[in-house]
C-alpha cells in the first residue's frame, strides 16, 4: 500500500515536516522553468529543478510516489498521515498538479485540525476551481500565492491568505522581510495573524543571488 512521503527538513527549514512532490515531471513547473518563459520568472532559477537534477537526485523517487499518489485518486482515510507538529509545510518541492492533488492536501489538512498547514503554489486556476466547487478550504489551511515575476512585489490576490515576492538582493531592501533567518524563528508565512507580504531576496543553490 503506497502512503505519503513526509519530508525532514534541514537549513532554512530545519524543524519542519513536509510534503512534496517531483518538481521535474510537473508539467507546469518544466514550462515555467524552460527559456521560453519570462527573463524575471523565478522558476527559470528554481532551487528544486536545481537539487533534484543532480546533488539531490536520490530524492525523486520519494517525491514521484507522492506526484502519483496525489494527483491520482482520493485518499483512503487510513492513508491521511497524523502529524503531531504544530505546522506542516506543502510544495517544499514541487507544485499542485491538478484538482485532486488540492483535494487531498485539504483532506490532509482537515485530518489534522491542530496544525497549521502552509501551502505555496502558483495555480490559482486550481484553487478557484476547488473553492467553487466546495464554497471554502479547511480552517487550519494557509494559502500562500508564489508571485512568479521578479522584482514586483504584488499584494495578496483573492482566496489567498499570504502572497510570497522575490526580488533583486539590491532592490527593495527596506521591504524584504524574509531576511535568511530560519523559518521556526519567524513563521510569518505559517500563521494567520504574521504579514501578508513576503519579500525576499533571489538565491541560487541556498544563497542570495547577486549576480
Amino acid at each position: 500500500m503506497s502512503s505519503v512521503h513526509v519530508s525532514n527538513m534541514v537549513g532554512k527549514l530545519e524543524g519542519f515536516k513536509a510534503i512534496s512532490t517531483n518538481t521535474v515531471t510537473n508539467d507546469f513547473c518544466i514550462k515555467q522553468n524552460s527559456s521560453n518563459g519570462k527573463a524575471n520568472n523565478i522558476c527559470k532559477i528554481c532551487y528544486s529543478h536545481g537539487m533534484l537534477k543532480s546533488y539531490r537526485k536520490n530524492m525523486q523517487p520519494s517525491l514521484q510516489r507522492n506526484s502519483d499518489l496525489l494527483s491520482s485518486r482520493p485518499l483512503e482515510k487510513h492513508e491521511l498521515p497524523t502529524f503531531l507538529d504544530a505546522f506542516l509545510r506543502i510544495n517544499a518541492h514541487g507544485e499542485l498538479i491538478n484538482l485532486q492533488h488540492f483535494e487531498n492536501i485539504c483532506a490532509i489538512a482537515e485530518h489534522n485540525p491542530h496544525c497549521n498547514v502552509a501551502l505555496w503554489t502558483k495555480r490559482r486556476d486550481i484553487v478557484a476551481k476547488y473553492y467553487k466547487q466546495y464554497g471554502k478550504f479547511p480552517a487550519n489551511l494557509i494559502l500562500v500565492w508564489s508571485n512568479s515575476e521578479i522584482d514586483k512585489i504584488k499584494t495578496v490576490p483573492p482566496l489567498f491568505h499570504k502572497v510570497f515576492n522575490n526580488v533583486s538582493h539590491d532592490k527593495f531592501v527596506e521591504q524584504q522581510n524574509c531576511t535568511g533567518q530560519k523559518c521556526k524563528d519567524c513563521l510569518a508565512c505559517y500563521k494567520f495573524d504574521g504579514a501578508n507580504v513576503i519579500v525576499e531576496a533571489t538565491k541560487l543553490n541556498g544563497r542570495v543571488r547577486k549576480d
